[in-house]
């Protein structure tokens, strides 16, 4: 029974919903009007259509109910036997299932349309990822194993596994792992430990352990290893390792001689079964040779940096939506918060990262999308080298700012577990970390122009897209970008004989291409939006962006100042 301190207190906060992810989301119905032709368009509707129903209804339900559980680690059977065998959630259980229904991976191996398969697949990962706990991240190495595979021609693996990795049926369907670090370190891979010794038939026996291996629920998974001769040597660094191919079980379900020690305690991505592996004679067999692993594992880096950039946007617009209906619906102050000034500037500004990075996304899908329909120019592909690092970094730091806004705009339920709100950020941060750091991928980006002058199409494609514009306040946005832009080639050109002093500037310069490149993108859009859509919203967050700032490069004065912070010891003025 109830009494008066009962009936007084009565107020319960209603939680925020989600609307479908595809009728409620102006910019990607905006760019699908622009950027497919009428067929493509059509279709890709009709699938994003019942990709977010799923993603606002069933599956959004689950990842819900479904918040407390995680993968278990089962090592032994009831009889002793070492089984390894890892139970994954009832989300993975239904997203693996809804991923092939709905060819996440599938889509730009069929090329129904061409150059224009990539974007869809795009946009199809832009509504998945937020309601599947990550599922992504199987899916975008499966991707990247099959891009590998092809690009080396490797028949026998291209027959075994391609098929598999592209299906649609999930009773066919294989997905792959990637297995790069080691205790050595993550990102300087040269390091590497693991020895791949020969073995029957051309095969190699692989002895070592895998500190970090992501989704080790995999049927493969591509994987580095030194080679050893016969007298016990083995080339050192980057050089010396090798790319192999390494299938998890055999046909009766057995371990490959691999060793799960145990799965990883993470801070986000906790429904990832992320595992710390022994390789004890693990059977394998050479990708591309048996040196420069590196160099031919990157097909599969350049994918899966972009599937990272695309669950940044997505990320992010989940944040935004889930914020916006909650805005509506708590009321403060004297009336809701979507009627508060001060919290509709902070949506905005949010807003404005959000458009500008969705549209660098889309335009490293097109350029590769391009690329692999044989369309691409030279300029372009050397373009696509170079951005796709751009974008992944450029994404991810994004994200994580605008995801920890977005917790706060929620107050203190964005601090509470059971809302489901605090695992935004929490996955959000792994995006900077995962496929290179921030730091990793700026230098990467310095590489490329320095060996193959990339920076001639980047700044052509700034040129073009923010000449596109012919508003007023759109032209005076693009300047501002194409200004960053051209202060930061003339940079990299100045200081081209200090070693130092570019590596210390050059996370400052990536990212400045990176958001320069999202604010001519942006700008380019808006234009199209006011002339086609009469709409002006992606104006005013190209505007607004613009404001935030693009520039982001260092001056002398900042690298004395870095050296100087260094140093804990006592420093005399002067």
């Amino acid at each position: 029974m109830g009494g008066p301190y009962t009936e007084r207190m009565a107020f319960f906060q209603d939680p925020p919903r989600l609307g479908h992810p595809l009728h409620d989301d102006r910019v990607l119905r905006s760019y699908l009007a622009r950027a497919l032709p009428d067929d493509a368009r059509r279709e890709a509707t009709e699938a994003l259509t019942g990709l977010g129903e799923l993603a606002a209804g069933k599956l959004y339900d689950l990842q819900l109910e479904d918040r407390e559980n995680e993968p278990r680690l089962v090592s032994w059977d009831a009889w002793g036997r070492r089984v390894d065998r890892i139970e994954v959630t009832r989300v993975w259980q239904e997203a693996r299932k809804v991923a092939c229904a709905y060819g996440l991976v599938a889509t730009p191996y069929e090329q129904r349309h061409g150059e224009h398969s990539r974007p869809i697949q795009a946009a199809l990962i832009y509504l998945f990822n937020p309601s599947t706990d990550v599922y992504t991240c199987p899916l975008a190495m499966t991707d990247g194993a099959a891009r590998t595979l092809l690009a080396h021609k490797n028949q026998p693996l291209v027959d075994r596994a391609v098929a598999r990795l592209t299906s649609r049926d999930p009773a066919v369907a294989w997905t792959s792992g990637q297995w790069m670090t080691e205790r050595t370190g993550g990102s300087d891979v040269g390091l590497g430990e693991t020895e791949a010794r020969p073995a029957e038939g051309g095969m190699f026996r692989l002895h070592g352990t895998k500190w970090f291996t992501s989704a080790i629920t995999s049927e493969m998974a591509l994987t580095l290893a030194r080679p050893v001769a016969e007298d016990g040597s083995a080339p050192p660094g980057g050089r010396g390792l090798a790319l192999f191919y390494v299938e998890t079980r055999d046909a009766e379900g057995r371990s490959n001689n691999i060793l799960v020690n145990r799965l990883k305690d993470k801070l986000g991505t906790r429904k990832v079964p992320t595992a710390e592996l022994t390789l004890d004679g693990a059977l394998a067999r050479p990708v591309a040779g048996l040196s420069d692993g590196i160099r031919n594992i990157a097909p599969m880096l350049n994918i899966t940096r972009m599937w990272n950039s695309v669950c940044a946007v997505s990320g992010m617009r989940r944040g935004l939506a889930l914020a916006r209906d909650f805005a509506r619906r708590r009321f403060a102050f004297g009336s809701t918060l979507s009627e508060r000034p001060l919290h509709l500037e902070t949506l905005a500004d949010l807003q404005a990262e959000f458009e500008a990075a969705f549209h660098l996304v889309l335009l490293v899908a097109e350029l590769l999308g391009r690329d692999e329909a044989g369309s691409a120019t030279e300029g372009e592909g050397r373009l696509l080298r170079l951005v796709t690092p751009l974008c992944k970094l450029t994404t991810a730091k994004q994200a994580v700012a605008v995801s920890s806004e977005i917790l706060e705009a929620f107050g203190g339920a964005g601090y509470v577990e059971d809302t489901g709100l605090p695992a935004l950020l929490r996955d959000a941060q792994v995006l900077s970390i995962w496929e290179g750091t921030t730091n990793v991928l700026s230098l990467d980006a310095l590489r490329v122009v320095a060996r193959e002058g990339a920076l001639t199409p980047f700044l052509d494609r700034v040129r073009a897209l923010v000449e596109e514009a012919r508003d007023a306040e759109l032209v005076a946005a693009g300047q501002e970008a194409l200004r960053a832009v051209e202060r930061a080639a003339a940079w990299v050109s100045e200081r081209g004989r200090d070693p130092a002093a570019v590596e210390a500037g050059a996370r400052g310069f990536a990212l400045t291409l990176g958001r320069s490149l999202e604010l001519a993108a942006l700008v380019r859009h808006a234009q199209w939006s006011i002339d086609h859509e009469r709409d002006g919203r992606a104006r005013a967050a190209a505007q607004r962006f613009a404001r935030h700032g693009v520039d982001r490069m260092l001056d002398a004065r900042d690298l004395a100042g870095a050296r100087a912070l260094g140093d804990d010891q006592p420093m005399p003025l002067g």
